[in-house]
């Protein structure tokens, strides 16, 4: 990329995993490498993603609207507008939206690479098999089992693939 760029609200391509979406808005690519940033909206008490560990990135989660709440290693923190949340690699973790309007955030993910397993994951969108090779691909170790207990400890809701 080069030269100044304006991204606007609805730039991008997005896709919605039911319960929360991913809006891609700098992929790495146009940042050196060093970074890609998401949106991703989340509807009311949806669990995002089992839990799971990236080994390649950190991921800095800025709260644009609603409350985001995370798992991070044993502690849980709740985040409302304009609170940074960060997920370092290699801590087990897991975030959602821990209130009864939706939260949007902002992802800024460390090195850029990871925009790239979302784009997969939405192509194969369903295909279980084909979900547990893309998060090798990605070195994520992610924990189905958890899910359910996280549900039930905060309230949650999480769709079937």
């Amino acid at each position: 990329m080069s030269g100044v760029r304006a991204i606007g609200p609805e730039d991008g391509a997005s896709f919605d995993f039911g319960g929360l979406g991913v809006h891609w808005k700098i992929d790495g690519k146009d940042a050196g490498g060093r970074f890609s940033v998401v949106h991703h909206p989340m509807a009311p008490h949806a669990l995002a993603a089992p839990l799971h560990r990236h080994h390649r990135e950190d991921e800095y989660s800025f709260v644009l609207e609603g409350e985001l709440g995370a798992l991070l290693g044993e502690d849980v923190v709740t985040a409302g507008p304009g609170t940074w949340v960060f997920k370092p690699r290699n801590q087990w973790h897991t975030f959602w939206n821990a209130g009864s309007t939706p939260c949007r955030i902002i992802e800024v993910i460390s090195p850029a690479g990871f925009e790239e397993f979302f784009r997969e994951v939405a192509a194969h969108w369903g295909d279980l098999a084909k979900f547990a090779e893309i998060n090798r691909k990605y070195e994520l170790d992610m924990d189905f089992d958890s899910v359910p207990g996280l549900c039930q400890r905060f309230g949650l809701t999480f769709p079937s693939l």
